[in-house]
C-alpha cells in the first residue's frame, strides 16, 4: 500500500524506485568516480605532505597573514590590530592620533556614559584640544606596511 516501507528494488509493477536507495547509490558512484580521478586523497597523503603532524600557524600562515605575524614576532603592529596604548589626555601625555594624511577628523566622546561624538579636524603639529572637554590629542605621521 502506500504507507508501505520502502525496499532497495522497485516496487512490483510500479516502476518507482525508493528516493533513498536512488539518492544512496549516486552518493557511493560520485564518490567512486572521483577516487578514480584521484580528486580525494586519504589522511595520510595529507600528513606526508607536511612532513609529520599538522602545521603550526607559523607554517600555515600566507600572504598577509605571514606578514602580520613577522611583524608581530618583532614588537611591531603595521595594521594596528592591538589594542592602542592609554594615554592621559593632558598636553604633556596627549592621545596619539597617527595618520598618512597632515589632517584627520577625531571623534571625542568626553564622558565615558556620554552617547554623543564631538568630531573635529586634528592636524599635524602642536597637540591640540577637544572643543568640548578640553582632553588633548596630537595627530603623528603614519607610514602603511606595503
Amino acid at each position: 500500500g502506500p504507507g508501505s516501507a520502502c525496499l532497495s528494488a522497485p516496487r512490483s509493477g510500479s516502476g518507482r524506485h525508493c528516493g533513498t536507495d536512488m539518492a544512496s547509490r549516486l552518493l557511493v558512484r560520485s564518490a567512486l568516480r572521483a577516487l578514480s580521478r584521484g580528486a580525494v586523497r586519504g589522511p595520510g597523503a595529507a600528513r606526508a605532505v607536511s612532513g609529520g603532524g599538522i602545521p603550526t600557524d607559523e607554517e600555515q600562515a600566507t600572504g598577509l597573514e605571514r606578514r602580520v605575524m613577522k611583524a608581530l614576532e618583532k614588537g611591531k603592529d603595521p595594521y594596528s590590530i592591538l589594542k592602542p596604548p592609554h594615554y592621559a589626555g593632558t598636553r604633556e601625555d596627549p592621545h596619539i592620533v597617527p595618520s598618512i594624511n597632515k589632517k584627520r577628523i577625531v571623534g571625542c566622546i568626553c564622558e565615558e556614559d556620554n552617547t554623543s561624538v564631538i568630531w573635529f579636524w586634528l592636524h599635524e603639529g602642536e597637540p591640540q584640544r577637544c572643543p568640548s572637554c578640553g582632553a588633548h590629542y596630537k595627530l603623528v605621521p603614519h607610514e602603511l606596511p606595503h
